[in-house]
């Protein structure tokens, strides 16, 4: 078949952008170059896989999962089913603890990600900060397995540990970065998240909370002298969690940040850092 066939069939299947976006990816273009290439013929196997993935798409499947990798803070990345899709929110974060890093640090830091699902969150700080150890750490062997997939294509000399958060951490660290799972059971969430996102990486108990109460009960003993903590939170959830981080740190600075939206998403925790 050729392009032009393939995108008049992948459009009355689904959105426009998201089929010049699969074909795109498939033909390895990006999508205005398709305009260039609509006599072009495509091959039966390929045009075959393309049918597929439009009805993937279609049938709910998020796009990211089909093509099996995500733009991350200007990085691809691979992505399957057994992680989270990275949101713009956890750029965010990143942004602002690598400002942060900057400011208060001039040597290189240990760094360890909790919860790290596609590794993403670890990978960039590795690429945008000067290092000394990064520790990738997440309790899914099968999310992991990704993460081993993305540290080799970009080249990182991450550790990975396979641990429920801080249970087979050893170390001290500089910085302490989560975006850990902090949905309500009960919370409503939009369909396609809660139809193929797993639910390991989302939910956290009655309040969304239990994983922040698991990494701060834990992670006094894991702080060097001067320390960051970098959390991703749920927009309601800045008190509580400043809360947890009273009944178990001493002497050390919250602070909460917004994101885009206007909505509290960013909790940081100093300690000796001013």
């Amino acid at each position: 078949m050729r392009v032009e066939d393939l995108l008049i069939y992948g459009k009355s299947k689904c959105h426009s952008d998201l089929a010049k976006m699969l074909l795109a990816e498939l033909l390895n273009l990006n999508s205005l170059e398709l305009l260039n290439h609509l006599d072009d013929i495509v091959s039966k196997d390929k045009s075959e896989l393309y049918k597929q993935e439009v009805d993937a798409v279609q049938s709910g499947k998020p796009i990211q999962y089909v093509i099996g990798n995500v733009n991350f803070y200007g990085e691809i990345y691979d992505i399957n089913e057994n992680v989270l899709i990275p949101r713009f929110e956890t750029e965010e974060l990143l942004e602002n603890t690598i400002a942060y890093i900057k400011k208060f640090f001039t040597e290189p830091v240990d760094i360890i990600d909790l919860g790290c699902g596609s590794g993403v969150i670890g990978l960039t700080l590795e690429k945008k900060v000067s290092t000394k150890s990064v520790d990738l750490v997440d309790i899914s062997p099968n999310a992991l397995a990704v993460t081993y997939k993305n540290c080799v294509k970009h080249s990182s000399m991450a550790n990975l540990i396979n641990s429920d958060m801080f249970e087979k951490v050893e170390k001290q660290y500089d910085v302490i970065i989560s975006n850990p799972p902090y949905i309500k059971t009960t919370e409503e969430i939009e369909d396609i998240v809660r139809d193929n996102e797993p639910h390991l990486a989302l939910y956290a108990g009655e309040n969304g909370l239990d994983c922040y109460r698991k990494i701060l009960k834990d992670v006094s003993k894991h702080m060097k002298e001067r320390c960051l903590i970098a959390f991703e939170i749920g927009y309601t959830q800045a008190e509580d969690i400043t809360n947890l981080v009273k009944d178990n740190l001493q002497n050390v600075r919250v602070e909460v940040k917004k994101d885009m939206s206007g909505k509290d998403r960013m909790l940081f925790i100093f300690k000796n850092l001013e």
